[in-house]
């Protein structure tokens, strides 16, 4: 085998290991619109704002995802607002952690449509 092989064979092989992390961490930002649509914007608004119909009768007003800053640290890892933090704080709610009770548990969803919303959420980053 010729150096150039050896190493076009290496870079297949490194790529092909992190293919299955990168599709697993995408999630499908349309199917997370629906989904995002049912289950969350009457808080935080169909573009993430915070401003919902529901939300605008809050106390507090819901987390605006179009700043793309998140509160909570579930994991322990220092850094807020990572996709396995969203995923707890919509698995158990808020409260769970320190947060308003009224973003309440949605046991309901799957592995697959939280990483969805989660897809979408980031989608509304400005």
């Amino acid at each position: 085998m010729t150096r150039i092989t050896i190493l076009s064979a290496a870079a297949f092989a490194l790529v092909g290991l992190a293919l299955p992390s990168i599709a697993i961490a995408g999630g499908d930002v349309a199917a997370g619109k629906a989904l995002y649509l049912q289950n969350c914007s009457s808080c935080h608004g169909d573009t993430g704002k915070g401003d919902g119909p529901t939300g605008m009768a809050l106390p507090v007003k819901p987390r605006d995802f179009s700043a793309g800053e998140f509160k909570f640290d579930t994991d322990g890892d220092g850094k807020t607002g990572t996709d396995a933090d969203i995923t707890n704080v919509i698995k158990k709610g808020a409260m769970a952690y320190g947060g308003s009770p009224l973003m309440a548990p949605l046991p309901q969803l799957t592995d697959a449509n939280i990483t969805d919303i989660i897809a979408f959420i980031r989608s509304l980053k400005q």
